[in-house]
């Protein structure tokens, strides 16, 4: 059952790239930002199941995977505000995050060969942050990326407290564990849903 619920993540995150790799190209085309986060998604989780399956740590990968997102979805949301203080905000943003970060794996090389609780909280609620100022927009403006916005909100949310009491109870339960673990890969499935929900919207009758 689990493998059955991650593999079939990968394959509708897989199907949401060529979905909205095709309508990049097309009139009314998907923001760049947004096809270069999927297939970034796509590559890294790859990797990191390629490695897992080779019995290797591929925790290096998480982190690179977890800082490159904060920065793809930073660029995206950056792109389709339409304030600049809110551009001018995105941008310090993702700076400082990144300065922050730094200065933590200076401090504590090993924790870039480690599971990184704080790095995970730090660029999800950034990017929390950055769809809200997005999703305030859409109550007097269009609705650009609505369900897309929805579903990164849900996500970056859920998936950070379902990490947060992963750790906390690791010690505690293997089965609270695992349940944590397949929740958010629930949870996956759910936020790619919604993104493919969003192309159906937005590029299918175009």
């Amino acid at each position: 059952m689990d493998d059955f619920l991650i593999y079939l993540g990968y394959l509708i995150l897989l199907i949401n790239l060529i979905l909205y790799a095709f309508s990049f190209f097309r009139k009314g085309k998907a923001n760049v930002f947004f096809v270069a986060y999927l297939a970034f998604s796509f590559v890294m989780q790859f990797s990191m199941e390629l490695v897992y399956s080779l019995h290797k740590s591929n925790l290096v990968l998480v982190n690179i995977f977890v800082i490159g997102q904060m920065l793809f979805l930073g660029m995206f949301y950056h792109s389709i505000l339409k304030l600049k203080i809110q551009k001018l905000f995105v941008k310090w943003g993702i700076i400082i995050a990144l300065l922050i970060l730094g200065i933590q794996f200076c401090i504590e090389p090993d924790l870039f060969f480690k599971f990184n609780l704080f790095e995970i909280t730090v660029t999800s609620l950034m990017i929390v942050v950055f769809a809200l100022l997005h999703f305030y927009n859409m109550l007097t403006e269009s609705k650009t990326y609505y369900y897309v916005t929805i579903a990164v909100i849900l996500f970056m949310l859920g998936s950070t407290i379902l990490y947060l009491v992963g750790n906390l109870t690791l010690t505690l339960s293997e089965n609270l564990k695992y349940l944590s673990w397949k929740l958010n890969a629930f949870l996956f499935i759910i936020y790619h849903l919604l993104i493919m929900y969003e192309w159906k919207r937005s590029f299918y009758k175009n």
